[in-house]
């Protein structure tokens, strides 16, 4: 593939963990682990493709209505995934982002983004970007609140992305049929492109990305022209 045909920021809405689960006649938390495990696959894919920022949505600001049993669960996984990440960031020169709120995350897991984002925040080619605690509407007001000045500043300088270089994901995907973004990056998606997949997560694996990117490349975006 051409580099001009390349999306710098891809964004995936990971969904269809329970699904893929139920469907195998397996427990739900088999298929957390399933997608969570995929993420990893996945993020090097991207590398080698030449997406600059992956970003995946994990776990809503609407997920704390699961049960406790899961959410706990779910935590314990966002944990083993930024620790299985850091040693990589660092030996590939990855800067780990967390996007979403912090303040009702478990401790230690606060403890573990905080010291990756920490331990990566020189690196500024490629990043990985997990949204945790994560909603377009909540990010929004979350960024006004931050601003002295709403009608001089600009909103974007206070969203969680505005770390990142490419802030506005040139791509979403989101797995598992529904075809919609359900408040993800409801600022930065204005022009992003969506490629929709009927596979549940944990089976969107490396090829069914490069099969997004490639149809992303036949796309013409216009920004309104």
């Amino acid at each position: 593939m051409e580099q001009n045909i390349i999306p710098k920021h891809v964004a995936i809405i990971a969904d269809g963990n329970r699904r893929w689960a139920k469907e195998r006649n397996l427990p739900s938390f088999e298929g957390h682990r399933k997608g969570f495990e995929n993420i990893k696959e996945l993020s090097k894919e991207a590398k080698k493709l030449g997406i600059n920022i992956i970003t995946f949505w994990v776990f809503s600001t609407e997920n704390w209505k699961r049960t406790a049993e899961e959410v706990g669960y779910l935590m314990r996984l966002a944990e083993k995934v930024i620790d299985g990440q850091i040693k990589d960031a660092i030996a590939e020169e990855t800067r780990i982002v967390h996007i979403g709120r912090k303040d009702k995350l478990p401790i230690p897991l606060i403890k573990k983004i905080e010291k990756a984002e920490e331990m990566t925040k020189q690196f500024d080619k490629y990043y990985f970007v997990i949204a945790l605690d994560y909603g377009g509407h909540d990010e929004i007001l979350r960024a006004v609140q931050k601003m002295k000045d709403v009608k001089t500043e600009k909103i974007d300088d206070y969203l969680d992305t505005h770390v990142l270089p490419y802030p506005n994901p040139d791509l979403i995907i989101r797995t598992s049929g529904e075809e919609r973004l359900s408040g993800f990056m409801t600022w930065q998606s204005a022009y992003s492109e969506y490629y929709f997949s009927d596979l549940y997560f944990p089976d969107f694996g490396p090829a069914e990305l490069e099969k997004a990117v490639i149809e992303y490349g036949n796309r013409k975006r216009r920004f309104g022209k």
